[in-house]
């Protein structure tokens, strides 16, 4: 397929990757970006992926209140002091905190879901694949699609950005990265609502905060 000049231009500002590499990357995935993102960084050719082994031991704790109703504290790290005082990361933090407020997440990552929960949803997934009669040689395909979805609600990483539902989390991490020039890690973050886990009156704060966000 042919692959436009924007596609190649939003590739390599995601990866910092030369334009003919992000242009064959395209050309390889038929033009599909994210994955195309996939394939650099397992070729080492992202700025991102090349930076993925070194140490974050610097970075900022944020919080962010809304209307005294929910609460996030968020830890993210990155290599330098120097990074992490700068304007980019402090609004990469900002954002992050606000994502987790309207979004909920309960892990940071794919590999920090416990093993035994991600079982449990396969099985779950599995019997309602089985309930509603599909047939055998697809019903593996539609249980791993399923889980993605899984993925994408308790996973911070997998998660449409907020500001953005065009692109994941993950991907403006990686954005990041190549931009400030230093491996950003979003080390752990907790999030409170109140009244969380007692009877009350059904209100979604999380959808009013995401609304809020995207005026």
């Amino acid at each position: 397929m042919s692959i436009s000049a924007s596609l190649v231009k939003e590739l390599r500002e995601k990866t910092g990757v030369g334009m003919m590499d992000c242009k064959r990357a395209l050309e390889e995935t038929n033009g599909d970006v994210e994955k195309a993102v996939d394939l650099l960084r397992e070729r080492g050719l992202s700025k991102a992926a090349k930076k993925a082994g070194r140490v974050t031991a610097e970075g900022l704790v944020d919080a962010y209140i809304h209307n005294g109703r929910i609460g996030v504290l968020i830890e993210i790290n990155t290599e330098t002091d120097f990074a992490a005082k700068s304007s980019d990361f402090k609004q990469f933090i900002r954002d992050m905190a606000m994502q987790v407020a309207a979004s909920s997440p309960k892990y940071v990552s794919k590999e920090d879901v416990p093993e035994d929960e991600v079982d449990k949803e396969r099985e779950i997934l599995t019997e309602q694949v089985k309930n509603e009669g599909k047939p055998e040689h697809v019903a593996n395909k539609i249980v791993e699609g399923r889980l993605e979805k899984f993925y994408e609600e308790v996973c911070l990483l997998e998660q449409p950005f907020i500001r953005d539902t065009n692109i994941r989390v993950k991907d403006l991490l990686n954005e990041k990265i190549s931009k400030i020039g230093e491996n950003i890690k979003i080390r752990r973050f907790v999030r409170y609502e109140v009244g969380e886990g007692l009877e009350k009156r059904e209100e979604n704060f999380a959808e009013e905060v995401a609304k809020q966000v995207k005026m």
